[in-house]
């Protein structure tokens, strides 16, 4: 067996910045806001799923993103992405559907966070599934991605 690299770490570190917002979507989703729905009185729902959505959003902008663009321009530069090379078949337009699917997710995911502060609940919901389903897109298209 090799040693592990420089460049396996960068993507062990991507791929655990995926589990942890795909994963955090997964468990909100299936897990914690049904049990909240069940076992809290509507007030105290309401200002847990609202706590729960703000430290998501918090841990989100302040290690997530990061972590995700840091890694994944690490990766494309050491693989020698350019903007032109998106346009190849293969590698560049999955590599490129894939971003631009993690923007439209990202978008969504704040939509969320807009929808849900103004009292708009069933288009915070909505915008929380398009964001959830995205992000699945994203992990399919990844997996796709041979390694750096």
């Amino acid at each position: 067996m090799d040693t592990v690299g420089l460049w396996s770490l960068v993507r062990f570190l991507h791929v655990i910045g995926a589990v942890l917002w795909v994963g955090g979507q997964l468990a909100l989703t299936l897990v914690v806001l049904p049990l909240a729905r069940r076992m809290l009185a509507a007030d105290a729902r309401d200002r847990f799923a609202a706590a729960a959505g703000r430290r998501f959003g918090l841990l989100t902008g302040i290690v997530f993103l990061p972590l995700q663009l840091g890694t994944g321009w690490a990766m494309a530069w050491h693989r020698g992405v350019t903007w032109a090379s998106l346009a190849d078949p293969g590698y560049g337009r999955t590599l490129a559907t894939k971003l631009g699917l993690f923007v439209l997710v990202m978008l969504a995911a704040a939509g969320h966070g807009i929808a849900y502060a103004k009292g708009r609940a069933e288009l915070a919901r909505a915008l929380a599934v398009i964001s959830l389903v995205g992000s699945l897109g994203v992990v399919l298209l990844a997996a796709a991605l041979p390694a750096t």
